[in-house]
Parts: structure tokens; sequence; C-alpha cells
């Protein structure tokens, strides 16, 4: 991932024009004003007693749910890590940024922290929760200031420890950075060690940590310098928001895995945030994505594009389309909702059946499912009510309930239901238990069939650019062939979205995906382990036991092979 080290900027367009839409690139350095970097300084920064870098929390250990005191609850699904918001030049930045988290809450639901910037000191506050749980009116209040950046995120059971929530501040030699990251770097392990040889200590098991003790050790100036220094040492996924006392900083991975967009509110205010949903909800207009390998600078000055690393081709994850992001989003450039109604459509096209209703895995598999009873002329139901209050955790009574979890979660409509033929449509499976029980359920409502339909080909490998997944031990398809799946879950028939189907749907844009979780494949070689965690191995959070666990690192698939760059497989 090497990037051009030299660069030569010219002057900046000022703030009011839209952003650029072509990312520019450099040569011979001629650094400008607006990035000098001066004689070293104190670091000026203000934590609340929840700053993931100025101290250390000693996390809880998770209970064992062997004794039947919590149920882990679980979707079985792959989990997102993380949201980002950055927003420059408006006076109620902690706000928005507030609301922008509270959009992309779907991304991230164990821990929240935002960033503000005010009179060159950085101010952090973070916390383990919901957006709504972490901040409250008086917290806004003490985080003033016109430049700000947001985070929340997602762990299993056990590693919500507080000093993992971002984002992180840390002072250096020059100044004070604060750092907000979706992604996974899969070179962690070998950057920490190195740095740790070096003297740096670290308080935290998050990679972002690292990034921080790779700007600060670079011996580049000014502080892009050293942002773009640091890149050329990372491997994997990263779109990451940076503060400084009068900058806001947006980078993404050459390859483009994590969605990063930025947008304009109508005073003028820069937007960078990981869906178009969090633009809507503060009233920012969506103006492009950060390109892959783009480094963008908002400051005074104006906003500067910068391309300074390798540009190989594009493998965003297909994911996002398929479960993680909003229905109401566009990423990469396409709506989610046009693409979840077509691949229902698809799956109706190529996989019918004989059925009278169709009903969705709520939420996720509702737009799907529409697609597939408009598709097949079927009419399209709320045969499953999904409950919304359900935490993780929830106390079970003495005497066990069969499939307890799901039952909390999703409540079966017997007037939908029963005496039918049912197209039930879901996003994924990835274990395969909860569709068990979900078929189960449905069948003890009295469906006459039920006829299982996914609308994403059989996920066999796990993701490690940023993607909480299950080893491929435990992906049901790496283990079964779709008949033996639907023998498993007990469903009538099972159908999953032909990969080559999900190819001609994305068309020229097909190869600009990674589909490694379908095919085993990465693009960037998990060289590394992969870090396994508590909740991972809980099956989908109903039955299993913690001492059940096998945890610590797992070994990376090491089998990997080229990726064709035609169809990314």
């Amino acid at each position: 991932m090497a990037a051009t080290q030299s660069l030569s900027l010219s002057k900046p367009s000022p703030l009011s024009p839209p952003l650029t839409t072509t990312p520019r690139f450099f040569s011979k350095p001629s650094l400008p004003s607006f990035l000098s970097e001066t004689t070293p300084r104190k670091p000026l920064f203000i934590t609340s007693s929840k700053n993931p870098i100025s101290e250390i929390i000693l996390s809880n250990k998770p209970k064992s749910s062997s004794h039947n005191d919590d149920v882990f609850i679980d979707d079985d699904k792959p989990r997102e890590e993380c949201g980002v918001v950055g927003i420059y030049g408006d006076s109620e930045a902690s706000r928005l940024c507030y609301l922008a988290l509270h959009a992309l809450q779907h991304r991230g639901q164990e821990g929240a922290g935002i960033v503000t910037v005010n009179n060159n000191v950085l101010q952090s506050i973070t916390g383990v929760g919901l957006v709504s749980d972490v901040f409250n009116e008086s917290k806004l209040d003490q985080l003033p200031g016109n430049l700000a950046i947001g985070h929340v995120r997602y762990s299993t059971a056990g590693q919500s420890m507080l000093k993992n929530v971002q984002p992180f501040v840390a002072g250096y030699r020059f100044g004070s950075v604060g750092v907000a990251h979706n992604g996974n770097l899969v070179n962690y392990r070998t950057l920490r060690a190195k740095l740790e040889e070096k003297g740096s200590i670290f308080n935290t098991t998050s990679d972002t940590e690292v990034v921080l003790h790779l700007i600060a050790t670079s011996k580049h100036r000014p502080f892009i310098l050293r942002i773009v220094d640091a890149c050329e040492k990372l491997e994997g996924a990263y779109s990451i928001v940076f503060v400084t006392e009068d900058k806001l900083v947006a980078v993404r991975d050459p390859f483009g895995f994590r969605p990063l967009v930025m947008g304009r509110r109508s005073n003028g205010a820069v937007v960078f945030a990981s869906e178009t949903c969090a633009l809507d909800l503060i009233e920012a207009t969506y103006e492009r994505e950060v390109f892959p390998g783009e480094v963008i600078v908002v400051d005074n000055n104006g906003i500067q594009s910068l391309c300074l690393m390798s540009h190989p081709q594009p493998k965003q994850c297909v994911f996002e389309h398929i479960y993680f992001a909003l229905p109401n989003s566009v990423v990469f450039g396409r709506s989610v909702y046009a693409s979840r109604s077509r691949f229902g459509e698809i799956l109706a096209t190529e996989s019918p059946v004989d059925c009278d209703v169709v009903i969705a895995v709520p939420d996720s598999g509702v737009v799907a499912a529409l697609g597939y009873a408009a598709k097949a002329g079927v009419p399209f139901q709320q045969g499953l009510i999904r409950s919304h209050y359900v935490g993780r955790t929830f106390i079970e009574p003495s005497q066990k309930i069969r499939d307890f979890g799901v039952k909390l979660k999703l409540s079966p409509v017997r007037a939908v239901l029963e005496g039918k033929r049912v197209v039930v449509v879901d996003d994924s499976i990835v274990r395969g238990t909860t569709s068990s029980k979900i078929v189960r359920l449905l069948k003890e409502a009295g469906a006459k069939e039920v006829h299982m339909r996914i609308a994403s080909p059989p996920i066999i490998g796990s993701c490690y650019y940023g993607v909480d997944t299950p080893s491929s031990e435990e992906l049901i398809s790496n283990r079964m062939s779709v008949e033996e799946i639907r023998d498993f879950i007990g469903s009538d028939s099972l159908a999953f979205l032909p990969i080559n189907s999900l190819h001609n749907m994305l068309a020229d844009d097909s190869p600009n995906f990674c589909y490694a979780c379908f095919s085993g494949k990465y693009p960037v070689e998990p060289r590394e382990l992969k870090v396994k965690r508590v909740g991972d191995f809980v099956d989908d959070g109903l039955n299993g036991s913690l001492e059940q666990i096998d945890g610590g690192w797992v070994q990376a698939n090491r089998n990997t092979k080229e990726v064709d760059a035609s169809t990314g497989l």
C-alpha cells in the first residue's frame, strides 16, 4: 500500500463552493501555511472520566449463561463494527454529531463518543451503551465548538470495555489529535509489536490505537503528512475521521472496504458520515463519497482533496447492501433499498415456489421480501412481529422455555400463517441456529409449509475487514450443502441468492465489490491471527455456555488465492 511521500499542495478552495469532486495527485513538497507545523507545543485536550486513552478501566467479566440466570441474545448475524461522523463549521457541532450518531445506531449499540474542539482544546465524552444512554443535554453542553467527530461501536459480550470506546484522544509533541475508525487492520499485531519494541505503551485492545501511535512517532511534518505516513503502514479496512485543534480530516483505505460519504449543510458546514442516513437527519445534502485512497482536509482555509495512496481495484463490502446499511441510505453510489428489492425479485424469478403469502424476518429481510412478493404476485404480510425492547440479556424463568430468545424478539401472527404455504425471506444465514428456531416458530403457529429464501449467497468465510463474524468452522454454509442446511433448519425448501446473479445485478460495478465472505478469497490476505471475542462463540446467544468457549486467537485462513479482478472471486 505504498503511497507518494512527497507532494505539492495548491491553495485550497474556499469553504463555500461545492466539495472537490476529483482528488488531485501531487509530487514535489511545497507546503502552504494551512499545513504548517511549527515548534513543539503542549498538547491540549480535556476528557471526561470516560476517556479511553487517559485511563484504564477494568471490564466486568461476562456472566455465564450456563446457570440460566441471563441469556445472551444475538441475532446470529454478522455485525458491523462501527459508524463514524465528522462535522466542521457549525456552532452546534456536538448536537449535530449526536443526532448523526443516533441515525447510525444500527452500526453499533455498545458504546458511543464525541470529541469537539473549543478554543483549540479537544474535549471528549465517551461511554458504554446507546447514544441516548451516553449523552444528555448537560453532557452536550460540555462539548462546545464548531468542530466535532463521533463514533458508535459494536462489540460482543464482555468486550464493551470503556477504554475501547472511541473516539480516542491523545497528545503528541506538536499538539493533540482525536480519531474515530470504522474497519479492521489485518496487520494490527505486527504494527503493535513493532511499536511496543520502540517503547509505545498501549491502553486499549483496539487496532485504532495503533494509528495514533504511528502518527505520534512519525518523523514527517506536518500533521497531514503524518497521517499519510501512518496510512502507508496500514493494511486492511479503514474509514477514519481525525480532528486536531483546527482541522477535520477524513481518510478511506485504498480498497474502499467500508463506506464514507460527505455532504454539506445549508450554512456551509461540511459533514462526513458512514452512511447518507446520517446526513438526512441533520439536513445535510449528500455530495459524494470519499474516494478509496483519498485524504480530505477541512479547515479555515477551505477543503483540500489529496489522493496519496496506491489505487488497486476497489473492493467495497457487498454486505453493506445485503444487511448492514439502512434501506434509506445510498452506499457506494447505490440505493440500498433498490438493491435489496432486486435481491428479492431475483429469488422469486430463480427460486419460485407455490405459496399463499410472503413474510420477512424483520427488519433486515423486509425490503427483499417486498421485492419477492411483487415479482411473484403473492401478497406480502407481516407474519412475524419484532419486539424492539429486548436488550442484550434477559432473565429466563427457571422452567426452560424452548427457543426463548427468538420468542422474546419475534412473535408469529397466527391469522397470517395458519394453514398457509409461507415464503419467509431473510437476509442471510450464519450459524443456522436462529433460522431453525424461526421455522419451528412458524410451523407451531399453524403454517402448512415454510419455504426459506435467503437474499445473499451462502456465507463460507469469516470477514477480516471490520465485520464481526464467527470463525469459518462455525459458518453452517462452510460445513453443509444447501440440502443439508434445509434439513437442519427444518424448512420445506431453501434457496440462496446465486452469486452469479449478484454479479449480474451489480453489472459494471461488480468487480468493485468484496465477496470474501462468499468465496473465502481475500483482497488483502489476512496473514495474521484473528481475535475472536466471547460472544462470537455463544451460538446465537440463546443456549450457549461461556464455559464452552475456546477464546483467544484463532488461526487465519492461509489458503487464500489471488482474486480475479473481473469477478472479485
